[in-house]
C-alpha cells in the first residue's frame, strides 16, 4: 500500500489548477497579451500552454498506454499540440480550457490503480534513468504547472497585482499577530 496514489495525485492536481485558475481570473483580459520580454510566452499563451500541458502524458498513458518512448516522435507530437495552443482564444475561452482540461485529467488519474501507476515506462536513449514509473511521469504534469504558475505569479507582480497566495499568507500572519 502506498500513501500517495491516483486519488491523492488527482486531489493535488485539482489544488494546483484551482490556484492557476485564480491567477487566470485575476489578470485582466487586456493583459493577456503581456510579455515580460519579447522572447517569452504572453500571459494568454502561458495559460494555454498550462491547460494543454498534460497532453503528452495523456497520449502516452491514457490513449496509447505506451511501454516505452523509444521511437516516439516527440517533435511531431509537440508540433500538433503547439498548433492547438496557437488557436486564438479570449480570456473566457482560456479559463474554460483550463477548467475543462484540468478536471478531465484529474478525473482520469483519480481512478488509476496502484499497479498501473507502478508500471515502468522505458525512456528514449540518453535519458537517465532508463525507465520511469507511470506515477513519476504523471506527477510531472503537476510539477510542470507549478513551475509555470511561479512564472505567472512573478508576472502578476510586474503588473502590480499581489498574488492571491501572498495575500492569503499576509492575512493569516495578520490574524495571528492580532491574537
Amino acid at each position: 500500500m502506498t500513501y500517495y496514489g491516483g486519488k491523492e495525485l488527482a486531489d493535488s492536481l485539482r489544488t494546483v489548477r484551482k490556484n492557476t485558475l485564480k491567477i487566470a481570473e485575476e489578470i485582466p483580459e487586456e493583459k493577456y497579451s503581456f510579455r515580460p520580454t519579447p522572447d517569452v510566452k504572453s500571459v494568454g499563451e502561458l495559460l494555454t500552454h498550462i491547460a494543454l500541458g498534460h497532453r503528452f502524458q495523456e497520449h502516452c498513458h491514457a490513449k496509447e498506454r505506451l511501454q516505452t518512448l523509444v521511437g516516439f516522435d516527440f517533435p511531431a507530437f509537440m508540433q500538433r499540440v503547439g498548433a492547438e495552443a496557437q488557436k486564438p482564444r479570449s480570456k473566457r475561452d482560456i479559463v474554460d480550457l483550463l477548467t475543462r482540461e484540468g478536471e478531465a485529467w484529474a478525473s482520469w488519474i483519480e481512478g488509476l490503480p496502484e499497479a498501473f501507476l507502478a508500471e515502468p515506462v522505458g525512456m528514449s536513449p540518453g535519458f537517465q534513468p532508463a525507465s520511469r514509473s507511470r506515477f513519476e511521469m504523471l506527477l510531472s504534469t503537476k510539477e510542470h504547472e507549478m513551475h509555470h504558475r511561479g512564472q505567472l505569479m512573478l508576472i502578476e507582480r510586474l503588473l502590480g497585482i499581489v498574488p492571491h497566495l501572498t495575500r492569503n499568507m499576509q492575512a493569516r500572519m495578520a490574524a495571528a499577530q492580532s491574537r
